[in-house]
């Protein structure tokens, strides 16, 4: 039986400093330098957590393997669980020979505002072939797609852009990110959230929140 933990607590975990909490649990990724390394390691990954009943996400690529760890419900969407997936990922890394790259971990989600939300929900739901995974929240069921958050608002002020994006991203990456997007031309709409998140637009005033697990415990 796992228990809940926060994003917080997996960080202070010995063994994880390949790791980074995002939405959606911890993700690292690997660098690889042939395809035949990732299988290899990849087969690794399946031998060190098939008998945990725990799998995880992998995403193979040339050059990268991805891997993202997590549990169903609460807030992080991790457990003690998803620390010792990450150890033992981590250590069949070392014994590869293979190092993490945790500036390119990042999650990506689409957010839409919405007042009546159960209609919004089962349109997107149907239009996307996605299914329900808690009030606000709709997933591919592959996980390969981004998902959905529904997020409730008491009214819509018009003009208003109620879709946005939502990049997940290492907390000591985030303000980084947020400068890249501003040194591109991007505006910060706000930061009094930060470090949990920055708001920016685009010149025609399209929003993207860069967000941590920072004070969202």
């Amino acid at each position: 039986m796992s228990s809940p933990i926060s994003a917080k607590t997996f960080h202070e975990a010995d063994g994880v400093d390949d790791w980074r909490a995002i939405f959606w649990g911890a993700c690292a990724v690997f660098r690889t330098p042939d395809y035949a390394t990732a299988g290899r390691f990849v087969t690794a990954i399946a031998a060190a957590t098939d008998a945990l009943d725990h799998q995880p996400d992998i995403d193979m690529r040339p050059g990268t393997v991805a891997v993202r760890t997590f549990t169903p419900g609460g807030t992080a969407r991790l457990s003690d669980l998803d620390i010792t997936v990450a150890q033992r990922i981590s250590e069949a890394a070392r014994e590869i020979g293979l190092e993490a790259d945790p500036s390119s971990v990042q999650h990506v989600q689409f957010t839409i505002d919405v007042v009546e939300g159960e209609p919004v929900k089962d349109f997107w739901q149907a239009a996307l072939g996605y299914e329900r995974v808690d009030e606000d929240d709709i997933v591919d069921p592959r996980r390969s797609g981004p998902p959905v958050w529904f997020q409730q608002v008491k009214h819509h002020k018009l003009p208003h852009n109620r879709i946005h994006l939502d990049v997940s991203v290492p907390h000591d990456v985030a303000e980084e990110r947020a400068q890249a997007i501003l040194d591109a031309g991007g505006r910060m709409l706000g930061d009094r959230h930060a470090p949990a998140w920055w708001s920016l637009i685009d010149a025609e005033g399209n929003v993207v929140d860069i967000a941590t697990w920072q004070d969202r415990e």
